[in-house]
């Protein structure tokens, strides 16, 4: 027997002014339901979710991840149909709902590649810039989105090629793409190019390539400025750099950007979007530009990046409180 979703403390709050008999979705929309699987406390809110969605009778396709991992867990009420596999379930999805934080955005970015599939991420995490409709508001965030009221924001992404020791390999970046040393002391030496000119040598710990997306995560935590989304660059963020006159500086989408790194360097990891290698005793040149195909985010009525802003980096919140 189903589940009843009142039953189930996480909603209650959030169901009490939402009547079911009155919600008409356009079951054609359908929803792909993926969530980070290496996070055990998730797996709870995500059986509570599809029992929500059942309950909204919300058209939905399941990862197939996910799926046996309810299955594994004996939390199986409403299941959803299951993918065959992660290809089916990208045919099947017509918007990819991703349960978790940030960090599971970006990998459900990763899995998206260069489909253009819209994702709209729900926050079970921290901060939530990308995944920025919160649990708890999810009946309303289906509402509006089967009822049209919704932009999609197509995000730059870079595309970035490493050649090191006879070897490619080949990252897709929403957020950034990070070289830094690994940890041996000594200053890492990265001479970048611009277009096959030098803009510096950069002495420190590294240096972060970052999208508008991406400013405002780890280049933010370094100093560098905030970019809204759509205003086109690549932004350099040194690390712990050597000479203080070094600053962030955010550069056309356009251009090709070239890192070369000596083999006498100290060991040292490039990072793209939390996909590290490390390298080291190589000569390695990294390729960066600005990938052919984005990453469509979903952003509902209601909501602004600036209200995101204000919310989560907790602007005048002393005003109001009051203070």
């Amino acid at each position: 027997m189903r589940t009843s979703i009142t039953k189930h403390a996480f909603w209650r709050h959030r169901l009490t002014g939402l009547s079911l008999s009155a919600y008409k979705p356009v079951t054609h929309v359908r929803l792909g339901i993926t969530a980070n699987t290496t996070k055990h406390a998730l797996w709870k809110p995500v059986s509570e979710t599809l029992t929500l969605l059942h309950s909204l009778g919300q058209d939905t396709v399941l990862h197939p991840d996910i799926h046996d991992g309810l299955i594994r867990r004996e939390l199986s009420d409403c299941l959803p149909t299951r993918a065959i596999d992660i290809a089916g379930f990208l045919q099947a999805s017509d918007v990819v709902l991703s349960l978790g934080g940030d960090g599971t955005l970006l990998g459900t970015a990763s899995m998206v590649g260069e489909r253009n599939i819209p994702i709209l991420g729900v926050n079970y995490g921290r901060l939530g810039f990308l995944a920025n409709v919160e649990a708890a508001d999810l009946a309303d965030a289906v509402q509006k989105l089967n009822s049209g009221h919704y932009t999609i924001e197509n995000r730059l992404v870079l595309d970035t090629t490493i050649h090191s020791g006879g070897r490619i390999v080949t990252r897709r970046a929403l957020n950034d793409c990070s070289l830094q040393r690994s940890g041996d002391p000594g200053l890492l030496s990265l001479d970048v190019y611009v277009d096959d000119r030098l803009l510096n040598t950069y002495w420190g710990d590294g240096i972060i390539l970052s999208t508008p997306t991406g400013s405002t995560a780890y280049s933010l935590a370094l100093g560098g400025p905030i970019m809204a989304p759509g205003c086109g660059g690549i932004l350099i963020t040194p690390v712990a750099p050597h000479t203080l006159t070094v600053r962030p500086m955010v550069l056309p989408e356009h251009v090709r950007i070239e890192v070369r790194i000596a083999a006498d360097n100290p060991d040292y990891s490039i990072t793209a979007d939390g996909q590290a290698d490390l390298y080291g005793h190589h000569e390695t040149r990294v390729h960066v530009s600005k990938a052919e195909t984005g990453i469509r985010l979903l952003q509902l009525h209601g909501g602004d990046y600036f209200s995101t802003l204000r919310s989560k980096l907790m602007w005048g919140a002393r005003k109001l409180k009051g203070a």
